[in-house]
């Protein structure tokens, strides 16, 4: 094993005075131009991106023609580039696409688990009904999936294992987008059961900023892109969920930021405006951690408006309460990093 990196403090959490806990990790904005505008700690390690890949394992979508003649719709597009919150309308839309290929949720390689979406959660429990595949965070990317096989005439059956054609492209391509040559030491599974790629902080960064200005790129993916982007922009809802950094700062923006969520401790955006890609990775993988870092650098670097500098300033600062909802300390961006 890999000795830890030596990466710098990015979040702390306090309670009252004193700082009880500390989050390290890595961070780079990068230009679409692939210059580093700023970095911090190792960002030449490979991290598993977890669901920062969505919008990039999309591409494989749009760009065999897939898309086109299934007639998959923006709100699906959206969906598959998202971690989805198991919602009603979630559900529906995955199994209604599902639905148009003559498939059903047992078709998808991801297993079931209860909806992120805390009342959709409740809600089954209350109607004594078991989650479905269809409530995985990730039945989106995977109804896509099932989408390219099917229009490719690939395999159904063990499309989500990584010597599957439609594999073997969809790492293809986050490599084009990365300008990473993804070898079997940067293949791993994740949780929904299909290949997870490792990639440099820095190199991810670099692929968001394609995502926010692809003009640069070849015709056809430049488009897809543009489509990706979109998307996520006019469906907010369907990338996470309501309540959820991602929809609340995609739609707080109007698209004037995208941002997605991974596992871990991993976020990504791009700012199209300004051409920048921005990702970070917490060591130890808290999600509060990396919410809060994510407002941070995109506070400092995305340059925006009131509204949304109000949002972003909810989450940059997290107050943390005890059993009895006081307020007893919080979590926010360490003193010595931008946004602290």
């Amino acid at each position: 094993m890999a000795d830890p990196p030596a990466n710098p403090t990015l979040v702390a959490v306090s309670r009252g005075e004193r700082i009880e806990s500390f989050h390290r990790g890595a961070a780079a904005v990068v230009g679409v131009d692939g210059a580093l505008v700023a970095g911090w700690g190792d960002i030449e390690r490979p991290v598993f991106i977890r669901s920062t890949a969505k919008p990039l394992q999309a591409l494989a979508l749009l760009e065999s023609g897939a898309a086109d003649a299934q007639g998959v719709s923006a709100a699906e597009l959206a969906i598959a580039c998202g971690s989805h919150g198991g919602a009603p309308a979630h559900v529906a839309c995955v199994g209604d696409w599902l639905g148009r290929l003559g498939l059903g949720a047992g078709a998808l390689v991801c297993g079931p688990h209860p909806p992120i979406d805390v009342a959709a959660a409740r809600a089954l429990i209350r109607a004594g009904r078991p989650e479905t595949r269809l409530h995985n965070n990730c039945s989106g990317k995977h109804a896509g999936f099932l989408t390219v096989a099917r229009h490719l005439n690939l395999p159904l059956a063990g499309y989500g294992d990584a010597d599957h054609p439609l594999q073997e492209l969809v790492r293809r391509t986050v490599g084009e987008m990365s300008d990473c040559e993804i070898g079997p030491r940067m293949i791993a599974t994740d949780g929904c059961g299909v290949p997870v790629f490792a990639l440099p902080v820095r190199a991810l960064a670099r692929a968001y900023a394609r995502l926010a200005q692809p003009d640069g790129l070849a015709p056809d993916r430049a488009g897809a892109l543009r489509r990706i982007a979109a998307a996520m922009s006019a469906h907010p809802v369907m990338v996470a969920g309501h309540g959820r950094f991602d929809t609340e700062i995609i739609a707080a923006s109007a698209g004037a930021i995208i941002v997605k969520a991974g596992a871990e401790g991993v976020y990504a955006a791009a700012i199209p405006r300004l051409g920048l890609g921005v990702v970070l990775k917490i060591d130890d993988g808290a999600k509060r951690a990396a919410e809060a870092a994510m407002a941070a650098l995109l506070l400092a670097f995305a340059r925006p408006g009131d509204t949304v500098r109000q949002r972003l300033a909810s989450f940059r600062d997290q107050p943390l309460f005890n059993t009895a909802h006081a307020r007893v300390g919080a979590v926010r961006p360490y003193a010595e990093w931008p946004g602290g």
